[in-house]
């Protein structure tokens, strides 16, 4: 059950070392301008493969448990599904339910582990296998596995290193689990933070942060919903960035160093490197300045 493309090594190395008796994942949605319906990126991968998927609107509904039901699995593997697993579905199977979540748990419980992780500056991550409980990612944990974090790396770039890291963990702890050897641990509850969905208003910077948090939210929500400003009453997109340590320059102001565009932060400045206002087409941010020739007191604001 999975949803996607963080889900497809999984789906890979499950199609090579077991039987995959049904693909469950979400219906198509309507994507972009047209609003044509598109499929999940799982679900491409599965008729590649020659994998019979099944598309419920509802997971929870009798339809859909009937269905599982007549699979009769060994056990039930769950990568970015997307929605809330029943009891009846947990239960299923000698192994039950497995998922693969990309956090050490208990840290960033939730919808966006990867993406919360680099907003809040962690510097090391990685994937754990668990049991599904109805609490969200409250479930023992059966392995997890480690990785250091890059201080440049997106959230694309790291959810691409961990997408492999989880399907090979699966396959350890699958085999585990057949070989009776698996130790199931509890979490300690105590040390759990969420990782909630992103909201596009995530992405609006508030310039009496530091320079290191803005850029870790540029980071972060990479490639949606990105970071954003407002100048002149435009939304100013801020596409490429970096940070320095040097202050001097009160928060939000936009000015020219050295021809470099730099805005002042509550701690330190954002060196800006690739820019697109609102209506136009993404730029150096030196073109930018030059065309929007911002005056000496002129700040980035909220709206």
């Amino acid at each position: 059950m999975g949803t996607p493309e963080f889900a497809v090594p999984s789906l890979d190395l499950m199609a090579q070392a077991h039987e995959v008796v049904d693909v469950v994942t979400q219906p198509d949605r309507p994507k972009g301008r047209g609003q044509k319906h598109e499929p999940p990126t799982v679900k491409r991968r599965s008729l590649e493969l020659g994998l019979r998927v099944y598309q419920p609107d509802r997971i929870r509904g009798e339809e859909s448990l009937a269905r599982l039901a007549d699979d009769a699995p060994d056990v039930i593997v769950i990568v970015g599904y997307g929605q809330m697993i029943p009891k009846r579905i947990r239960e299923m199977g000698a192994h039950g339910c497995v998922n693969v979540h990309s956090s050490l748990l208990p840290k960033y419980r939730g919808a966006a582990p990867v993406n919360w992780a680099l907003v809040r500056g962690e510097t090391r991550t990685g994937v754990t296998t668990m049991r599904i409980v109805r609490e969200m990612d409250a479930g023992d944990i059966l392995m997890a596995r480690e990785t250091e974090i890059g201080p440049d790396e997106t959230a694309s770039e790291l959810n691409r290193r961990l997408a492999p890291m989880g399907a090979e963990l699966l396959l350890e702890t699958l085999a585990s689990l057949e070989r009776g050897t698996a130790r199931p641990k509890p979490q300690d509850h105590s040390a759990a933070t969420r990782a909630p969905l992103i909201r596009k208003e995530h992405g609006l910077v508030n310039w009496s942060w530091s320079a290191q948090s803005i850029y870790n939210r540029l980071r972060g929500f990479d490639p949606w919903p990105g970071i954003y400003s407002f100048f002149r009453g435009k939304r100013l997109r801020i596409l490429g960035a970096r940070p320095e340590s040097h202050g001097g320059i009160e928060p939000g102001h936009l000015v020219l160093v050295e021809g470099q565009v730099c805005v002042g932060c509550g701690a330190g400045r954002l060196m800006l490197e690739q820019v697109q206002i609102e209506g136009r087409k993404r730029v150096s941010a030196l073109d930018f300045a030059r065309g929007a020739r911002p005056a000496p007191d002129e700040v980035l604001t909220n709206d």
